[in-house]
């Protein structure tokens, strides 16, 4: 049987990334002693990598394809297909930073007061070309973890990945510029992209993943509406494209469905049941292909 060997990130984006595959269609089960998660496709393979790793494995050949940050692709310098970028992180549906910080006392107010001075990052390579591209030459040391707890006393200053910027707040530091904002690809490896049958699996996956972070942020709305009131709900409703409007029986109006953001749909359905709209359900979206 054919088979596609997918890598998984490990760590902070191991759950954001299973959650994304459950909604896409893939039940995909995790064993705390093993990297080799299984999945229901038999046609599918999955290791877990770690995302500063995934790349390089994909270069290689050693995976088919892998869910990896665009910044690790980047720091590695590997070359591999970049099939689809997917928006989503850990916490939130958005991109994530790598930030070049300083404690909040500091007199550093601008990268070019980083000439000569001590950095720390897991980031080095990227890093080190942000600063050649501003003329500022600068120590910068591989950084194993706990970044934010170095500056001080180890080092001037730290460019570290946020999605918020809290915790770099509650370490008392200071954001003085954006390195790099990174989300994840799903990536591939050259020669597994010109087999027919892997890429085709390949583009159903992204597109399947696509679909289900759309879906994320979106719900269905399900009404009924009278024959009078028509024209007034249909005023109400943004739509994806245009809602679907179907006759009931025996001439009692009309059903409507469509699909929206969730926030939106949380501040119209009580103007929709003003204008007319009953039994009005809201459901969940797995995913939204466009």
């Amino acid at each position: 049987m054919k088979k596609l060997h997918l890598g998984l990130p490990k760590g902070s984006l191991q759950e954001a990334t299973i959650e994304m595959m459950k909604k896409a269609g893939y039940a995909v089960h995790v064993s705390p002693r093993s990297y080799y998660p299984t999945i229901d496709d038999d046609e599918i393979s999955v290791r877990l990598i770690r995302p500063q790793d995934m790349s390089r494995y994909v270069e290689k050949g050693i995976v088919d394809a892998g869910l990896t940050g665009a910044d690790w692709v980047k720091e590695a310098g590997s070359e591999v297909r970049i099939v689809v970028s997917l928006i989503y992180a850990k916490q939130q549906l958005t991109k994530v930073r790598w930030v070049l910080a300083v404690p909040e006392n500091s007199s550093i107010r601008s990268v070019a007061d980083l000439q000569n001075k001590k950095v720390a990052t897991e980031l080095v390579n990227v890093t080190r070309q942000y600063l050649a591209e501003r003329g500022v030459v600068a120590d910068i040391e591989f950084s194993h973890g706990a970044t934010e707890a170095k500056a001080p006393d180890l080092v001037d200053a730290i460019v570290e990945l946020t999605e918020t910027g809290s915790s770099l707040k509650a370490n008392k530091l200071r954001i003085i510029d954006t390195v790099i904002e990174s989300s994840t690809q799903l990536i591939a490896n050259h020669h597994s992209w010109k087999d027919e049958w892997k890429r085709t699996k390949i583009e159903n996956l992204a597109m399947l993943f696509e679909g289900a972070i759309i879906a994320r942020a979106k719900v269905g709305l399900k009404m009924n509406v009278s024959n009078g009131a028509l024209d007034q709900v249909l005023k109400k409703l943004p739509a994806l494209r245009k809602p679907t409007v179907s006759t009931l029986a025996e001439g009692a109006g009309y059903a409507i469905e469509t699909v929206l953001d969730e926030t939106v749909a949380r501040s119209i359905t009580p103007e929709l049941k003003r204008a007319g709209a009953e039994g009005i359900i809201e459901y969940p979206l797995n995913k939204v292909i466009l």
